[in-house]
This record gives structure tokens, C-alpha cells and sequence, in this order.
């Protein structure tokens, strides 16, 4: 076969070749029945691709196929692929079944990342009916259990006496309850430990047993569980160092990482040497505490016992001390790291770049990356040159980062006087290149100080250094422009993003659409808006609002309704804000039926107006004596499911009482009080004086009373107009007791000319009323008369 081989290799197309091996003999196949000989011929064929394979020799090999050499191929295919696929040509076979060694041969392959195949194949043993020891249904449990497949476990379990011609022992039902113990189905487990007591009995229950229920309870998060279950294992003396390996990792993903340490502690006095998995999940369970000291301390440990450890650790090890500002620790474990070759990758030096700059030591920035940046990727260098860009920015020093950047893109050589911190940063690198994370940074920076013709220029630096830059840098340059009333520039650079391909948002359009609505520019908002309707963006409703409002304010009516109106037609709904918005704009400048227009078609749209808007209108309508319309909007508001507030019932009564309709607005404030609505001390006010108008004087005496009860004082002028209209009914004495307590009262505000004549006229009857003339002697003998009819006098009366 030698010869023929360096024949092949020399001249694999020559005639000689062929004609040698045209006369070749068949070399001799062994018998039929020899396993090796089956062995090899299949593995042979099913190495290959199926397209392939002959044909013609498996159907010579399948007649022969035997269980053994078929778990033999299997467990020598080379891969779970060729496997499965031989598999499944050998349940085909003619009088071929499978054994549960070939079913096991084939679960074993399958287990660790194919739990899709393995539920099948368990699927097809139980479909087959494949008798099976109590062996080999519990290494297949334990395949099951690997695979993350305990319902499929417990079922082929179940099903084993009957469809298998399996009695499950102590061993089967010990691995169930691995498959159990690994998805931490403790409920489960628990009814599968009380069914192995019943049938096998309580010496069934066994080191084994525990071990998994020890890791159920762990896998589940019950911790006071597994430490009985420790506790039960203490006491036969099956604790060894598989146990509390478990049981110290399970206390640190609980977070009681001091367990685990007593736990090691434990372990080491039984003289059991710690696993390197174990003091590697503590070093991290005290990295995430933040518990850095504890974490070195088990980092330490793991050297004392010779193992190694790898980049991860040193990592969060390192992370941790910058992150609680211990940089001199962090730099000693770098080097501790460098010295055993582990090299760190770019997060681990970023992590440590980000806490020199925390610090303020940029001098240091520099070498460190020139020393350690060698081997990165050239984009990871730039990764780290945005991270110091960042830091200057976060550091107040945007110019110095912005003159760093410039450097790089315009080939400055230098940064001006005064600006030196980080300069130096990247001398010896002068190969790092920008990236548009390098411009979004500094642009970013730059529009935060409001430098805006600075980051201006340093996008049409990006443009012609070959960047296209951010969105988010974008967005940022665009609301500052616009805010800064630099619409044009906005939309210039708006359209400069489009033609780099950065798609604008929805914030970018309403950035515009802000500075468009300062502007009160209707036109130029609605082509924005038809813009943003083909592109599925949605104005904000405050922009909205704002163009209303201004509109309105300016008198432009007319433009505010049609914004509305063109909203409305590119399938905008304004909001309840922004109708709102136009009916005080109109309500202001005296447009009182285009603003009763505008609720009539809110509630057209469905859009009902809140209580704010009604209570609006209610009191506009009232001011303007229209009190039937004030009415209807009061119906609607019930109609409406709305609860009028009491400055709804206020206005109202108000406006009731103006228009001489008293005992209907006797009828609303009972109604008010039915209603739950308190009133208050404005209510009181406005219902005392309206009544007084109407000339009801002694109801609105009964209410005033009643509002003093609840500890509400009119104020000095409704008072002194209050006094004067019970003196001109009749009532001088109620009216002189008033006047006595207004007098008596702090009159620092009574420089008003209305209030010094209200008094000078309540005296002046007050006083030829014989009933009242000795209280005024007495005020006019302490001087409280003669103070306030003085009091008007400051303005040379």
C-alpha cells in the first residue's frame, strides 16, 4: 500500500497508474461477521459526505450490523453530526434494534449542547420500548440532566417499568435526582426523595442522595435548606471536598461570601485543598460587594497554592480598586499581571486610563498608554485616545481637547500656551486616527460650553478627514443652534448629516420645529411637519403649544387656526395643551367666539377639554355676561363625567350674581356643597359680595357668618363694601361692629382713596345714628377714625 501511495502521489494520472490498478486483486475482505470488520467499514463510510458513500457496500454491512459495533462506531465518529446520522441509517436496518448501550453511546455525545436531539432520542427509546438496566437508565437520567432536560428525565423515569422493563433502584433514582438537583427543581426533588423512601426504604438514601439535594437546595437560592442538608451530611461523615466546594461556590452567588470563606477555612483545616474555581468565585463574589481588601485576600491564597490567574480576575480585581479610588494598589497589581505575560486588553486599560483622569493625573496618562497600547489593534488605541478626549471634556477642559483632536486632523503640531494638560498624551503615538466617536466627544464638549462655531468648525473638519460623525453629536449642534435662535446654520447642518447618511430622529426634527415655532413662522412649520409625517416622526406637543400661544399673543389668530388646521390635515391631532393654548390666546385678545369655536371642535375630534380649559372658558363667559353660554360649558363638563372645582362653582356664582340672578346662584353653592366641593376663602368672597350687589344684604350676612366660622376673613376692601351695604339695609349696628373690628385691624395697606372714602362714608351715617354715634366717639377718641381718614392723604389729597 506504500508503493501504491508513492505511485498516487507521483503520477496519479498517468496510464500506468490505471492500468496497475485495473489488474490489481481485491485485497481478501474478512468475514462478514468479524466487528472489526464492521467497524471499520462503517466508520469508513460514514466519515464521509453522504452524497458519497456507497450504496451498494452499506447494504452488504447492514445485513451484519450488531449492537456492539454500532455503539463502537458511534463512540469513533467525528462528530455528534456523522453520529447522529449513522444512527438513525441503523434504526432503519432491517432487522436492526438498538440497545441501550447504542442509545447511551449516542446521549453521551449529545448531552452537553444538543438538548433538542437528546429529547428526541429519549423520545425514541421509550418509542422503542429498548429494555435497559438500571445502569443505563440512570447514566441516560444523568445525560438528560446535563442537557438541562428534567421534565424529559422525570418522564422516561416514569415510564421505565412499564416501557423499558426497568425497575428504577436506589442508583436510578439517585441520578433522577441529580437531573433534578441541576435545573434546581427542589420542589421536585423533595416528592422524588419521599418516593425513593417508600420503595426503597430509608437506607436507600445515601451520600450520593444528599449531595444532590444539597445542590438542588443550592441552584434553588435556599440556602437555610442546604445548610440542614450540610448539617445531616456533617453527621455521617460524608462531607468531603466535592461538598464544600459546592457549598462555598452556592455562598457566594448568595452573596454570603463570609460563609464561603469559613467554608475554605473548613476545608483547609481537613487538610482538602481548595479548588481553583472555588477561590476564583470568591475573589470575584467580594469584587461585586465592592469588598476589594477580602478579594486580594483570596486572590493571595490562590497563589499559595500555585494557581494562576487569568485575565478576568486580574481585571475585576483592578476595576474594583480604581472604583474606590485606591489607584497606587491598581498600578501594583497591573504589574503583578504584566509580570506573570498576561497581557491586558483594551477595557482593563481604559478602566485604568478613566482613573488617572478621575484623579486629575494626566501626566501619567501619556507613558502608560505609550508603554501598554503596543499590542492593541490600531482601533483600540483610538479607543483609548476618546477615552482621555472624554476625561478633558468631563474635566471642564474642552479646549484642550478640542486643540488635541485638531492636531490630529489639521496636523498641528502644537497646543497653545496655557492649554499643555494632555498634550503630550499621545506623542509618541503618531499613528492614532480618529473616529467619529473622537468628534462626537469633543463636539459634544463643545456645545455643552456653547462654543458653537468651534464645533461648526470641527465638523467640517470630520468631513474632510473622511468621518460621517454621530447622530447624537448632530442632535446636540442642532439643538443649540436652534436654541440659540441660529435656525438657518440648524437647517444647514441638518441637511448635511442627511447627505452622510445619519438618518435624523425625531429629536433632530423637533429641534427644528422649536426653532421654527420661536421663530412664529406657521409656513415654515408646516413643511417640517409634512416632512416629518413621511417620515413617521411626531412633533412635540410643546413646540406646538409654544407656535399657538405666541401666535395668539401676537394677535395673529387667523395663522394659530390654521397651524391647527394643517395639523389636523397631515393626521396630527393637537392635544388638549395646545387647544387649550389657542382658547387663552383668543379668550385674551377678546375672541371670545372663536374660542367657544375652537372647545365646540375639541369636542368634535373626541378630544374633551380638561377642567382647566372649561374652567377658562366658564369665567371668560361670565366676565362677558355671558351666562347661559357659562351654563352650557358647566353641563358639558357633567356630561362628561368632569368634576367642577370650586373655582368652576366660583366663577359662576360670580357671574350669576352680576347678571341679578341670585337665588339661582343661592341654588349652585348648595349644590357645590353637595358636590363635595369645599369652598374657600375666594368662594366665600365673591358670594358675599355678589349677594350684596343683588341686594340680598342679610343672606349674605348669614354667609358671611358662616364663613368666619370656618375661619376664613374677608379682606379690608370687600369687608368695608360688605359694611357699607348692611348700613345703607338698615343693619347700622352689625355695620358699626364690622367697622369697629376693620379699624382695629392692621391698616397698612388702607392707602388705597376707594377704602378711606368706604370708611369716610359708613362713618358719616354711623354717626347721626344715635344706636351707633358713642362707638364712634369712642373710635374717633382713640384715634382710629382719624388715622384712616388719613390714610389717603400720602398722595397730597
Amino acid at each position: 500500500s506504500m508503493a501504491l501511495r508513492r505511485i498516487a502521489g507521483a503520477s496519479t494520472s498517468s496510464s500506468f497508474f490505471k492500468s496497475f490498478t485495473t489488474v490489481l486483486p481485491q485485497a481478501a475482505e474478512p468475514a462478514p461477521a468479524s466487528p472489526s470488520y464492521l467497524a471499520h467499514h462503517l466508520l469508513d463510510e460514514f466519515s464521509r459526505p453522504r452524497a458519497s458513500r456507497d450504496g451498494e457496500r452499506l447494504r452488504r454491512l447492514a445485513a451484519h450490523l450488531t449492537a456492539p459495533a454500532v455503539e463502537s462506531v458511534i463512540a469513533r465518529l467525528p462528530s455528534w453530526r456523522h453520529a447522529l446520522d449513522f444512527f438513525r441509517w441503523a434504526d432503519e436496518q432491517p432487522g436492526f434494534r438498538h440497545s441501550c448501550y447504542s442509545f447511551n453511546a449516542m446521549a453521551s455525545l449529545l448531552r452537553r449542547r444538543q438538548p433538542a436531539h437528546l429529547d428526541r432520542l429519549a423520545a425514541d427509546a421509550l418509542a422503542a420500548g429498548c429494555p435497559m438496566t438500571p445502569g443505563a437508565l440512570g447514566f441516560l437520567l444523568r445525560c438528560l440532566g446535563d442537557a438541562g432536560l428534567p421534565d424529559t428525565a422525570a418522564r422516561v423515569f416514569d415510564s421505565a417499568r412499564a416501557r423499558l422493563s426497568c425497575t428504577p433502584n436506589s442508583y436510578t433514582f439517585n441520578c433522577l435526582l441529580d437531573a433534578l438537583a441541576k435545573a434546581g427543581r427542589a420542589d421536585d426533588a423533595e416528592a422524588r426523595l419521599q418516593e425513593m423512601l417508600v420503595k426503597c426504604g430509608d437506607g436507600s438514601v445515601d451520600k450520593y442522595t444528599l449531595t444532590s439535594l444539597l445542590q438542588c437546595y443550592s441552584n434553588a437560592g435556599r440556602p437555610d435548606d442546604a445548610n440542614d442538608v450540610f448539617q445531616r451530611m456533617s453527621q455521617h461523615g460524608w462531607v468531603d471536598e466535592h461538598v464544600l466546594t459546592m457549598l462555598a461556590v452556592a455562598f457566594s452567588k448568595w452573596g454570603k461570601v463570609d460563609g464561603a470563606v469559613e467554608l475554605v477555612g473548613r476545608m483547609e483545616v481537613l487538610g482538602m485543598r481548595p479548588s481553583e474555581k472555588t477561590l476564583s468565585v470568591l475573589v470575584h463574589g467580594f469584587a461585586k460587594q465592592r469588598r476589594i481588601d477580602k478579594a486580594i485576600e483570596m486572590f493571595d491564597k490562590m497563589a499559595t497554592y500555585g494557581y494562576v490567574a487569568d485575565l478576568p480576575m486580574y481585571g475585576v480585581l483592578i476595576e474594583g480598586l480604581c472604583r474606590q479610588k485606591k489607584i497606587g494598589k491598581a498600578v501594583k497589581i497591573f504589574e503583578v499581571m504584566k509580570s506573570s505575560e498576561v497581557v491586558p486588553d483594551v477595557r482593563l486599560l481604559k478602566n485604568m486610563i478613566e482613573a488617572f483622569i478621575h484623579e486629575g493625573d494626566f501626566a501619567i496618562v501619556g507613558p502608560f498608554i505609550n508603554e501598554n497600547a503596543g499590542k492593541l489593534k490600531p482601533s483600540d488605541v483610538t479607543a483609548l485616545y476618546n477615552v482621555v478626549l472624554q476625561g478633558l471634556v468631563n474635566h471642564g477642559q474642552v479646549e484642550v481637547a478640542y486643540q488635541l483632536l485638531t492636531s490630529r486632523v489639521r496636523g498641528v503640531q502644537g497646543i497653545s500656551d496655557g492649554l499643555t494638560v494632555g498634550a503630550h498624551v499621545f506623542d509618541t503615538m503618531q499613528d492614532v486616527k480618529p473616529n467619529s466617536d473622537s468628534f462626537n466627544i469633543v463636539v459634544c464638549g463643545l456645545c455643552k460650553v456653547k462654543k458653537l462655531d468651534d464645533a461648526l468648525a470641527l465638523v467640517k473638519d470630520m468631513v474632510g478627514f473622511g468621518s460621517k460623525g454621530k447622530l447624537l453629536m448632530f442632535n446636540d449642534l442642532i439643538y443649540e443652534l436652534c436654541n440659540a435662535d441660529r435656525l438657518d446654520e440648524g437647517y444647514k447642518l441638518f441637511n448635511q448629516m442627511k447627505d452622510l447618511g445619519v438618518i435624523p430622529t425625531e429629536f433632530t426634527y423637533n429641534s427644528l420645529f422649536y426653532g421654527i415655532c420661536r421663530r412664529k413662522d406657521p409656513n415654515g412649520a408646516s413643511d417640517l411637519l409634512r416632512e416629518m409625517c413621511t417620515n413617521g416622526h411626531r412633533p412635540w406637543i410643546k413646540n406646538c403649544t409654544e407656535m399657538v400661544q405666541q401666535l395668539c399673543f401676537s394677535g395673529r389668530i387667523t395663522e394659530a387656526l390654521g397651524f391647527l388646521e394643517e395639523m389636523l390635515k397631515m393626521g396630527f391631532l393637537p392635544d388638549i395643551v395646545t387647544y387649550s393654548a389657542a382658547m387663552n390666546g383668543l379668550c385674551k385678545t377678546g375672541k371670545l367666539n372663536e374660542a367657544q369655536e375652537i372647545m365646540e371642535e375639541m369636542l368634535e375630534k373626541g378630544l374633551f377639554p380638561s377642567v382647566v380649559t372649561y374652567n377658562l372658558m366658564i369665567d371668560v363667559w361670565c366676565k362677558s355676561g355671558n351666562i347661559e353660554k357659562a351654563v352650557d360649558c358647566l353641563n358639558k363638563m357633567v356630561d362628561e363625567e368632569k368634576s367642577p372645582t370650586v373655582v368652576t362653582y366660583t366663577s359662576l356664582i360670580d357671574g350669576l350674581c352680576g347678571a341679578g340672578r341670585p337665588d339661582e346662584a343661592i341654588v349652585l353653592w348648595h349644590k357645590m356643597s353637595d358636590k363635595s366641593c369645599a369652598p374657600n376663602k375666594i368662594a366665600y368672597t365673591a358670594f358675599v359680595n355678589g349677594l350684596c350687589k343683588c341686594g340680598r344684604v342679610e343672606t349674605a350676612l348669614t354667609y358671611y357668618e358662616e364663613m368666619m366660622t370656618k375661619g376664613f376673613v374677608l379682606d379690608t376692601f370687600s369687608c368695608l363694601y360688605f359694611i357699607n351695604a348692611l348700613i345703607s339695609n338698615g343693619n347700622t349696628t352689625k355695620g358699626c361692629e364690622l367697622l369697629k373690628e376693620v379699624l382695629q385691624r392692621d391698616m397698612t395697606q388702607g392707602d388705597d382713596l376707594k377704602m378711606v372714602g368706604l370708611i369716610n362714608k359708613a362713618v358719616e351715617v354711623l354717626s347721626k345714628d344715635g344706636r351707633t354715634s358713642p362707638e364712634i366717639s369712642i373710635l374717633v377718641e382713640k384715634g382710629l377714625i382719624s388715622r384712616a381718614q388719613t390714610m389717603g392723604k400720602k398722595d397730597g389729597n
